[in-house]
């Protein structure tokens, strides 16, 4: 119940977004749909998907047929039974049927379905990841362009600021300290701007890499659903639903069951073989015997290893030291989970905090230029005072807009820790969402040797733009436009 109603929110979280402009929906549906990285992990699992039929056919008939044309080129002796030398043309067919091998087919395929198990929860966690980085991309895109907004408008007072103490200057109701001092500010703002606009094109170029396209207007994110109320609480939710967990525990028991198919090769196995044979002498003499026969034979084939070259002892410790390896991870993963969690527990408390303290600071900086300019007006303040007063009010808007970006991009983040910042979660509405048991179902019971898969097309889509291509040449070799 409480997964139902967290994924509930989120997915009124992603919907309700205005139309007017580039919504965060909008944003992760492009993503879901185009990001490389999480369609490599789609193909990741439909690679993991066929380790399972591979893992069947171990325990299936295997039949082959022979073909062969020889013709003997000397014989003597014994040998010599005055027959045609040939050409002879000789066939052979051989079904085998296992009936024992020891518990190693049933243990390999128990172990690949785990493995796919572990895969989807992989692909889940990737998806969780690629969202928390688009919505990251999201914010720092609409942080950065607040922020240049900001400097820019800093720049058109400071630049009327300047104006008027030169005006000032020359009536002789300041000095050139006073003009000096709104010079400087107003160089340094534009340093500032041009820094912040640099901030801004690298976010923005981020943002084309994991959502696929250039931002346009982005609308403001909606709300975040609630949050756990404590720590412990959001780490309980973490603990059962992160992916990254269930990934390392399902590879840890695909591990357990790999040291039981190691141990299978000690065992004997035993095999059912039906077998036809056909041979035909083409031409030359037979010396009296039929020129064509035919055999067929049936029978049960046992085979009980005594000595191996310590093989199998060597593969069992080697699986049973890889299984040692995942369950330490398992605990590893756990304590990464517990950790990040706390941590976006904290950054999200701690952004909550601060979104209070730097409105009131932007109200209360606001308040004090107001009275610096009027004050100066009267002479009670310097035109240093009324500078220091703006850069007061602009750095408290600066961290205003900073706090409320890592107040959202933590919280989401702490949506993410606990498993809940994926697809299905999302509610996104581009489109039916991947199917990660689709192609299990039609790929893992396939017994036909000869089906297979059209030549992969990549879904994600480029972000080279013309005129960002290379230029060809009539050798073929890309040369730089001119």
């Amino acid at each position: 119940m409480p997964r139902l109603l967290a994924c509930t929110a989120i997915a009124a979280l992603v919907l309700a977004s205005p139309a007017a402009a580039d919504t965060l929906r909008e944003a992760l549906v492009s993503t879901y749909q185009s990001n490389p990285t999480l369609n490599a992990q789609r193909e990741g699992l439909r690679s993991t998907d066929a380790t399972v039929a591979i893992a069947r056919a171990g325990g299936r008939p295997q039949v082959s047929g022979v073909v062969g044309v020889n013709r003997d080129l000397t014989r003597s002796g014994v040998l010599d039974t005055g027959r045609s030398k040939g050409p002879t043309i000789s066939g052979g067919l051989d079904l085998s049927l296992p009936i024992f091998q020891g518990g190693r087919v049933r243990n390999a395929v128990n172990a690949a379905r785990t493995r796919v198990e572990a895969g989807r929860a992989t692909l889940r966690a990737v998806e969780g990841d690629v969202f928390t980085d688009a919505v990251a991309s999201y914010m720092d895109v609409i942080r950065d362009r607040a922020i240049v907004e900001l400097n820019q408008n800093q720049i058109r007072v400071l630049t009327t600021n300047l104006e008027a103490t030169r005006d000032r200057f020359e009536i002789g109701d300041v000095t050139r300290t006073d003009v000096a001092q709104s010079e400087s500010r107003l160089s340094l703002q534009r340093a500032q701007l041009a820094t912040a606009e640099a901030r801004l094109a690298t976010s923005e170029e981020t943002y084309r890499r994991i959502v696929g396209r250039a931002p346009g207007v982005l609308a403001p994110p909606p709300p975040l659903p609630p949050l756990p109320a404590t720590a412990e609480e959001a780490v309980r939710i973490a603990i059962v639903q992160n992916p990254d967990v269930i990934a390392v525990v399902r590879q840890a028991e695909a591990a357990g069951l790999d040291v039981r198919t190691a141990r299978a090769d000690r065992l004997p196995t035993v095999s059912g073989v039906v077998s036809g044979d056909y041979v035909n002498t083409v031409s030359g003499d037979s010396g009296g015997f039929p020129r064509a026969g035919t055999q067929t034979s049936i029978g049960v084939n046992t085979r009980i290893p005594i000595y191996q070259g310590g093989l199998p002892s060597a593969r069992i410790r080697q699986a049973q030291a890889i299984e040692g390896q995942l369950l330490e991870q398992t605990i590893g993963t756990e304590r990464a989970v517990v950790a990040a969690t706390r941590s976006a527990f904290a950054s999200v408390t701690a952004t909550q905090r601060a979104i209070q303290s730097n409105e009131v600071a932007v109200s209360a900086a606001s308040l004090a230029l107001e009275g610096a300019r009027a004050e100066r007006s009267v002479g009670t303040r310097t035109v240093l005072d009324v500078l220091n007063a703006e850069q007061e009010l602009l750095n408290a808007q600066v961290q205003l807009v900073t706090a409320r970006r890592d107040q959202y991009v933590a919280g989401f983040q702490l949506l993410n820790a606990m498993g809940q910042a994926e697809a299905d979660d999302l509610g996104l509405d581009g489109g039916p969402l991947y199917d990660p048991t689709g192609n299990y179902r039609r790929v893992n019971g396939s017994w036909n040797d000869w089906a297979g898969e059209r030549q992969h097309e990549p879904r994600s889509t480029r972000t080279v733009t013309p005129a960002e291509q290379p230029v060809a040449t009539t050798t073929g070799v890309a040369s730089p436009p001119r």
